[in-house]
C-alpha cells in the first residue's frame, strides 16, 4: 500500500511538472516537436531534419574517394557516424533552421569546411581537389607536437601529442581541453579519440561550429544562417553575414584578411561543389562568401589556434 502511496505521489508530481512546463511553453508561445530519435524537443524539430533532405547515396557522392587505395583513412568516415553527431546538435537549429533550402545550405557549408580540411585531392586528382574530402583523419606528418606548457588550465599530458585530429582538426592542449569539455569527452587525456571514433570526431566538428569562441561574439552557425547582426565595428571590419564569416570564426587571420588566396578559395569550392552535389546549385551560395577583406574576430595574437 505505502509503495502504491508513493508511486501515485511520484506521477501526481511528474505530472504537475509536465503541466508545468508545458504552460511555461505555452505561455511562452513555443511550439515544440518530436522526431523520434534525430530530433525531440525543440521548436527547430518542426522542421524537417537533416535526414530528411541528406540521404547516405549524397554523402557518398560528396565523398565518393574516401575509401580509395591512395586514401590514408579508408573505412573510418560513414553517414551514420555523421547523422549520429548531427542529431545532438538538431534541437539547437543545426541543418534545422529555417526552411528545407537554408538547412541544405548550411550541411554543404559544414561539410565544405570538413571536405577541404581533410582533403587530400589536388588540382590533377581524379575528378578534381574537390572529390577527396574525408580522405584523413589525423595530421600524417606532425611538425611539432602541439604542447603549450604556459596553459595552466589545459596542461600538457606527458607522452600525449596534440597534433591535428578530427573532421575539421583540433590542434593544441588547449583546444582538445575546450572540445573535450564541450562534447564531455576527455581528450586532453586520450585526443586519439578524435582518429578512433568517427562520431565523435564529427561531433567535435559540429559542437565547434555551433559554439562561440569568445563571450558576444557569434558561432560559425550563427553567421551563416542568419542570426547575428553585425555590430559598427563589424561592418568597419568588413564583417558581414555569409560563408566568408564561417571561415573568419574557425581560422582567423590564418585564412582571412589576406585578399583571395588558394586558401580561402580552396574551402569555397568544397562549399559550392557540395550545394551542386545537393541539387540546391551553387548559385545559392549566398552573400559575403569571401573572407579576404576581413579583420580576424579574433587575431592571432588573441586566437585559439584551432
Amino acid at each position: 500500500m505505502a509503495r502504491r502511496a508513493a508511486l501515485l505521489l511520484f506521477l501526481l508530481a511528474a505530472s504537475a511538472a509536465a503541466a508545468a512546463a508545458a504552460g511555461r511553453k505555452e505561455k511562452a508561445g513555443e511550439k515544440v516537436c518530436d522526431k523520434g530519435w534525430e530530433c525531440s524537443g525543440s521548436r527547430f524539430c518542426c522542421n524537417e531534419t537533416i535526414g530528411d533532405f541528406f540521404k547516405a547515396y549524397q554523402f557518398e557522392e560528396l565523398f565518393a574517394h574516401r575509401n580509395d587505395a591512395q586514401a590514408h583513412a579508408p573505412g573510418f568516415w560513414d553517414y551514420q557516424a555523421f547523422i549520429a553527431a548531427a542529431a545532438l546538435f538538431e534541437p539547437r537549429g543545426f541543418g534545422t533552421t529555417g526552411g528545407k533550402e537554408m538547412g541544405m545550405m548550411e550541411v554543404a557549408a559544414f561539410l565544405g569546411h570538413v571536405g577541404a580540411k581533410t582533403s587530400c585531392g589536388y588540382g590533377e586528382a581524379p575528378a578534381g581537389e574537390t572529390a577527396w574530402g574525408l580522405c584523413y583523419n589525423h595530421e600524417l606528418s606532425p611538425s611539432q607536437n602541439y604542447c603549450d606548457d604556459s596553459n595552466e588550465l589545459y596542461p600538457c599530458v606527458e607522452g600525449v601529442e596534440y597534433y591535428g585530429r578530427g573532421a575539421i582538426p583540433v590542434y593544441w592542449n588547449y583546444n582538445y581541453g575546450i572540445v573535450g569539455n564541450g562534447i564531455k569527452q576527455d581528450l586532453l587525456n586520450h585526443p586519439e579519440l578524435l582518429e578512433q571514433n568517427a562520431t565523435l570526431a564529427f561531433e567535435a566538428a559540429v559542437w565547434r561550429w555551433m559554439t562561440p569562441m569568445k563571450r558576444k561574439q557569434p558561432s560559425a552557425h550563427d553567421v551563416f544562417v542568419g542570426n547575428w547582426k553585425p555590430t559598427k565595428n563589424d561592418t568597419l571590419s568588413k564583417r558581414y553575414p555569409g560563408f566568408g564569416a564561417t571561415m573568419n570564426i574557425l581560422y582567423g587571420d590564418g585564412i582571412c584578411g589576406q585578399g583571395s588566396t588558394d586558401k580561402m578559395n580552396t574551402i569555397i569550392s568544397h562549399y559550392q561543389h557540395y550545394l551542386d552535389l545537393m541539387g540546391v546549385g551553387r548559385e545559392h551560395s549566398g552573400d559575403n562568401l569571401d573572407c579576404g577583406d576581413q579583420v580576424a574576430f579574433n587575431p592571432t595574437s588573441e586566437s585559439s589556434n584551432f
